[in-house]
């Protein structure tokens, strides 16, 4: 039963990786260009973090 459960945060765990590398590539794209310091947050990956990061907000507050 505990395979199983592990099984399940497998894609997870790879969907996350994928992006937080795809993330610090931006990052790094932006740094070496002398981007200001948001640039990296415009790009897809930064607004899929950023809606990860706040859906559990709004969520919250959309709840009340």
């Amino acid at each position: 039963m505990e395979l199983l459960g592990l099984l399940k945060f497998l894609p997870v765990l790879i969907a996350a990786l994928l992006v937080g590398n795809w993330f610090l590539a931006e990052v790094k794209k932006a740094r070496r260009l002398r981007n200001p310091w948001y640039t990296p947050y415009l790009t897809v990956p930064g607004v899929l973090i950023l809606a990860v990061l706040l859906f559990p907000i709004i969520y919250h507050f959309y709840k009340q």
